[in-house]
């Protein structure tokens, strides 16, 4: 659910002409959304990419050079998106999967390479920190409460060390 209301809110902001940034606290969670996002913007001719710490520099370049001139529209990475080099041509919107994960000035190095961009938050986990940047103000509240229709229930099991091959 999450993830389809921030690449709606993402498509919104490519119409209007502005870049939208993913960030997301680890490698693996940066690369699950951006094959997600990656699946529904090559449908819709919205140019995404990927940007993490474990990118050789010669990976990099490019990515830096598109975000710059704004050919890239919308950016998955991890931290390496606060990095002093990643600069966006119109950054409009942030879009970060667990916030809490990241630190006040994390977040707001971030909103910095914009121009006032949007900011949507997301978590699975209404943890007191962010119950308290509700509370205070400087955030709304929106929840999904139910889960999509046809939706494969999700079932969670232990798995004894001897068994993880299978």
């Amino acid at each position: 659910g999450k993830t389809i209301v921030a690449m709606l809110a993402a498509s919104i902001e490519v119409g209007g002409e502005g870049q939208v940034a993913v960030m997301a606290p680890t490698e693996i969670l940066a690369e699950q959304h951006y094959h997600s996002f990656k699946e529904w913007c090559d449908e819709v001719k919205i140019v995404c990419t990927l940007l993490t710490g474990s990118k050789s520099k010669k990976d990099r370049v490019p990515i830096y050079s598109g975000l710059k001139s704004g050919s890239i529209q919308l950016v998955v990475g991890t931290h390496a998106l606060i990095q002093e080099n990643v600069e966006f041509k119109n950054l409009g919107m942030i879009i970060v999967d667990e916030q809490h994960r990241f630190g006040v000035n994390q977040r707001a190095k971030l909103v910095e390479k914009g121009n006032n961009p949007h900011f949507l938050a997301m978590t699975a986990t209404p943890i007191p920190r962010t119950l308290s940047i509700t509370y205070h103000g400087d955030m709304d509240l929106s929840l999904i409460d139910e889960m999509p229709a046809n939706r494969i229930p999700v079932v969670t099991k232990v798995v004894e060390p001897s068994r993880l091959g299978k």
